[in-house]
């Protein structure tokens, strides 16, 4: 049978692990009573063991009264009802002792303790509570704009009305314009064009749609939640026209988030201010403005998305609710089987009626959150609403064990023979006649970066899970379709079969001197791009799409707005350029057929400056990342971060042309190497440890290290930051010309790109155990999906 505690850390939230009942705690203070009550057992003194008959029927005697009725006993500790100093924090306990125990200090520190749990639990759910409360209220509110919309939207075409050319006036959604030269400068009106119906995007589109009602509906649920605007989010290209509709300010905030509305806002503002400004000084009836049927599916995305995280963060309030109830029920059982005294119905009833159980607006909430999901997003259907609302998780198969050891006996079978056969044909050797490892080898190394990339990632799932770090939540991905480690592991060893089974079939074709063997391996790559991009739903679908919309987004930086999971993926990138170059090299090659004339040096002659160019990519890229959040979110932070990537593009500039005149005797480009090298290597260094892990703080009560630790042994910390330089000094091959002996360069340069790939999968794990840290710090647990609605001051 598992022990509570390991069901409690199991079950608890993650970011909420401060705000839970400190069972732990609780724990030890309950083993220093036990260990004070067996000494004191065992020590029995001569008067007390005199005594002990006289007073056990002396307290035999007590239970009962002159008329033999027995007597009522008083408890052993009574608690204290407090009215706290502000209402926010509620009522306050504190337990009195009114029986002597073996040891009183300890006994009063663990209630003491006891109180402060019930206490901190409390104050915790009651501002929970409150806050899911308020965003309830505000999602009814934008709900009955949505209703009453979507109402008007539907009269006007059953009236056979088209929206955008309609003349008519319909009192329900038509608006006028305020004109007012200064509140519509530097202003855009956009058309929303949501580029996909995934709900895990929704967060990414925060639109804010300015609505008036007709005056048939004057409910005050009506009226439409304030929002905080961002400070330098979106500042001149947020679209911020201000419509006016009979007597209410109604807003329309849209983010450049894809590249069509960044291109859409620049030629809106360029035709504003030099074509179009005569508009400006429209007549008192201004223009008419009308909701169209994207704009309401845009908003009504937007709207169900928030009360899928409404629904999910009253769960996990409900949750709350449960786990410290049974914590609080395990440790009273504990203490009352320790002392041998009855406190747990005496504290028990107080923690019943205390406000974190007895409260049951959450239930209520949730109750009309599943009532209105089901009524106006899942067309009265129960169960669909549920697969959003509670979407079950796919259980593991045993199935995936089985194949995952199958293939991976495979892989080392055919990987035992491939080497063999290499080793007995001596295609790893330095021989300018060979061009195995200028054609075929390429392949191979490509694909063995990025297979052990993706196993890597593997191994960060499995310690992320086994450290609690909610790495689904950081990245936003899909309980129902997000890949665990075992698949990870199964599309790895399954992959690395197939590469290692076709070089091995290639390499024996190849002995026999048979004709086009060479396209072997161009057809193996040709086959994982297209089974990356197949449109059957095989094979990891849900996730193949993701990963190649994260590709997209990089690519178009900085058109598209920064998530984590993009810059989390362009840090990847960063460590394979090996790769990315392999792949520059592989494609050109077959590319231009010269595989059928085995003519390698072709693509090295003619695209040699393209090779080159790969390698800034992934840099640039960042660093279009970092501008892009930049000017999100106006922080000066990212701006430094930028700069980080800049000298490492330096770095690589350096390298490539040292690497063209190094022939020549270029000592100058050598010393330029080292010194711009160097640099960028203290600040990546810097950045890793202090920003991207959190460490190297001064003050923490850990050494060299920070406050909070996911892992319990400190030595894996400072192992991990000393490995990290290590493996940051791999650019001194490029001075050194270090390589091992009898074995071509190709086997060298692929040992040093893996130590880079090593490297970024120790990276990985701390930096997102920082970025738990950091949400748990602010009890972050759900996504605030931002609304579309909202309502703005006259004196805006």
């Amino acid at each position: 049978m598992v022990k509570f505690s390991k069901q409690f850390e199991g079950q608890l939230v993650p970011e909420w692990k401060e705000a839970f009942v400190d069972y732990w705690q609780l724990k030890k203070d309950l083993k220093k009573i036990h260990l004070l009550n067996t000494t004191t057992d065992n020590t029995p003194t001569k008067q007390q063991t005199h005594n002990s008959i006289p007073n056990t029927l002396f307290s035999s005697l007590k239970k009962f009264t002159l008329f033999g009725h027995q007597h009522k006993d008083h408890g052993a500790i009574q608690v204290h009802k407090k009215l706290a100093s502000s209402a926010s924090k509620g009522d306050m306990y504190e337990t009195e002792l009114l029986e002597q125990f073996a040891d009183t200090d300890a006994t009063k520190e663990f209630f003491s303790c006891l109180d402060l749990q019930l206490n901190k639990v409390n104050q915790f759910f009651k501002t929970k509570e409150s806050e899911f409360m308020d965003r309830g209220e505000s999602l009814k509110k934008q709900m009955e704009i949505l209703i009453e919309l979507k109402t008007a939207f539907k009269q006007q075409r059953g009236q056979g009305v088209i929206v955008q050319d309609s003349k008519e006036e319909d009192p329900s959604i038509s608006c006028t314009i305020t004109c007012d030269e200064e509140s519509i400068k530097d202003r855009t009106e956009l058309e929303l064009q949501p580029q996909d119906n995934n709900i895990d995007d929704i967060e990414k589109n925060d639109v804010a749609v300015a609505f008036t009602e007709s005056p048939r509906s004057e409910d005050p649920l009506v009226k439409s939640m304030q929002m905080k605007r961002e400070d330098g989010k979106m500042r001149t290209l947020s679209g911020r026209r201000v419509f006016n509709c009979q007597g209410k300010n109604l807003r329309i905030n849209i983010p450049l988030t894809t590249p069509s509305r960044t291109f859409s806002a620049i030629s809106y503002l360029v035709w504003e201010d030099f074509v179009n400004q005569s508009s400006k000084k429209c007549g008192p009836e201004g223009r008419k403005f009308h909701i169209n049927r994207t704009k309401l599916h845009h908003a009504e995305k937007m709207i169900r998305g928030a009360f899928v995280e409404l629904y999910k963060g009253l769960g996990y309030l409900n949750t709350y609710r449960t786990l410290n109830m049974l914590a609080f029920i395990k440790i009273l059982k504990k203490f009352d089987k320790v002392t041998g005294k009855q406190v747990l119905p005496i504290y028990h009833k107080v923690v019943e009626s205390s406000y974190f159980n007895s409260s049951d607006k959450v239930m209520n909430l949730a109750d009309e959150v599943e009532e209105l999901f089901i009524k106006h997003f899942a067309e009265e259907d129960r169960r669909k609403a549920m697969k959003y609302l509670k979407p079950q998780q796919h259980k593991d198969s045993h199935s995936v064990t089985f194949f995952i050891g199958l293939f991976t006996g495979c892989f080392l079978a055919l990987f035992a023979g491939y080497c063999i056969m290499a080793h007995m044909r001596d295609v790893y050797r330095p021989n300018p006649k060979s061009i195995y490892m200028e054609t075929v080898y390429p392949v191979l190394s490509m694909f063995s970066l990025l297979f052990l990339h993706f196993f890597l990632y593997g191994c960060n799932i499995f310690a992320w899970r086994k450290a609690r770090i909610n790495y689904t939540f950081i990245f936003e991905l899909s309980s129902t379709k997000e890949l665990k480690y075992r698949d990870v592991f199964l599309i790895c060893t399954a992959s690395m079969t197939a590469v290692m089974g076709v070089m091995f079939v290639h390499l024996s074709v190849l002995t026999r001197g048979q004709t086009l063997v060479q396209a072997i391996p161009g057809l193996l790559l040709l086959t994982f791009l297209l089974l990356l991009v197949c449109p059957f739903n095989i094979f990891y679908q849900s996730s193949r799409y993701r990963f190649l919309r994260v590709l997209r987004n990089i690519i178009l930086s900085p058109l598209y707005k920064v998530v984590m999971l993009d810059f989390f993926m362009a840090d990847q990138l960063c460590s394979q350029v090996p790769m990315l170059r392999n792949l520059e090299y592989v494609a050109c090659y077959y590319i231009t057929e010269s595989y059928k004339t085995e003519d390698y040096g072709y693509c090295t002659k003619n695209y040699r400056d393209l090779a080159y160019a790969v390698s800034f990519l992934p840099y640039y890229w960042r660093a279009m990342q970092c501008a892009r959040r930049w000017f999100d979110e106006g922080q000066t932070s990212h701006l430094i971060n930028l700069g980080k990537y800049v000298s490492a593009m330096l770095a690589a500039g350096a390298k490539v042309a040292y690497e063209k005149e190094k022939d020549k005797g270029g000592v100058g480009w050598l010393c330029l190497v080292v010194i711009v090298s160097s640099a960028a290597t203290v600040y990546q260094l810097y950045w890793d440890f202090v920003r991207d892990w959190g460490l190297l703080q001064m003050n923490s009560k850990n050494p060299w290290l920070r406050d909070e630790l996911m892992l319990r042994r400190k030595i894996i910390y400072y192992f991990s930051m000393g490995l990290n330089l290590i493996l940051r000094l791999a650019w001194l091959q490029t001075v050194l010309h270090s390589s091992f002996e009898n074995v071509d360069i190709g086997v060298t340069v692929l040992f040093l790109a893996a130590l880079e790939v090593i490297r970024r999968g120790l990276w990985n794990f701390f930096r997102l155990e920082n970025e738990h840290l950091n949400n748990a710090g602010n009890f972050r647990a759900v996504k605030t999906v931002p609304l579309p609605f909202h309502e703005v001051d006259e004196e805006d």
